[in-house]
């Protein structure tokens, strides 16, 4: 049986897996359920990014440089979040690649959401407080990838980025995500970004979780099959945002 996948974070996002004993899912609860994870992931991921700035001990990539432009113009983060996401959406008009709800949403209420969060959650003093901050910062987001990836919307802007360089260039998904993350991370380090140990635990730890979270909130199709990630990484990774 044929297997359409897409990849994640070093793991496969398939729509094809057959749930053994799976019943169909009604059209509008299906629709309902997506859209609600979309939402509730989307909005989650910027909660998540919210407690990783207040930690302190370090970003992951794409916020250290939003957080940089942050330092240097006077916005807040969440505000500068939405405008480069909107800036690298743009470049996907060139790399002939096509948005989808997931991906608009994503621009906006990632940003949103972080602002809002950070409204709330004073800064931390002390690494008992940092600390906890930092690994729920993580937990959340890897709860938020898989609540709203399982929702097929359409990939982040900044993952169709990749994947447009991908297809323009022939080179691997995974070169590109790796040349444009360092850039980014150097980038947003020089105007003031915060990279550490956040950073690195981050990087290390995002790939299992997806991997756990893709599973549990997989979505079943209409004629009942499942959306599963399998149990061995591919070749080729790619981010959520």
């Amino acid at each position: 049986m044929g297997r359409a996948t897409h990849t994640i974070r070093g793991h496969t996002l398939s729509a094809s897996g057959t749930a053994t004993g799976a019943t169909p899912t009604p059209p509008r609860s299906r629709l309902t359920r997506r859209l609600l994870q979309l939402y509730i992931g989307l909005a989650l991921y910027g909660a998540s990014s919210a407690l990783l700035v207040r930690s302190g001990l370090g970003l992951e990539p794409w916020n250290v440089l939003h957080q940089g432009i942050a330092e240097r113009t006077g916005m807040t983060i969440g505000v500068v979040s939405i405008f480069v996401g909107a800036a690298v959406l743009l470049l996907w008009i060139p790399l002939r690649q096509r948005p989808g709800l997931g991906t608009v949403s994503n621009v906006f209420v990632v940003g949103i959401a972080m602002d809002g969060t950070l409204a709330l959650v004073p800064d931390a003093h002390g690494l008992g407080l940092r600390i906890p901050l930092v690994v729920g910062g993580i937990l959340l987001n890897g709860v938020a990838t898989g609540l709203y990836i399982s929702a097929r919307f359409g990939p982040g802007p900044r993952d169709g980025l990749m994947t447009g360089l991908h297809q323009v260039t022939g080179r691997s998904i995974r070169l590109m995500r790796t040349a444009i993350e360092v850039a980014v991370v150097a980038t947003g380090f020089v105007l003031g970004g915060t990279v550490g140990i956040g950073t690195v635990a981050y990087a290390l730890a995002i790939g299992p979780l997806a991997q756990l979270f893709l599973r549990m909130f997989a979505i079943p199709s209409a004629d009942g099959r499942s959306t599963v990630v399998a149990a061995s990484p591919p070749k080729r990774a790619i981010l959520r945002r």
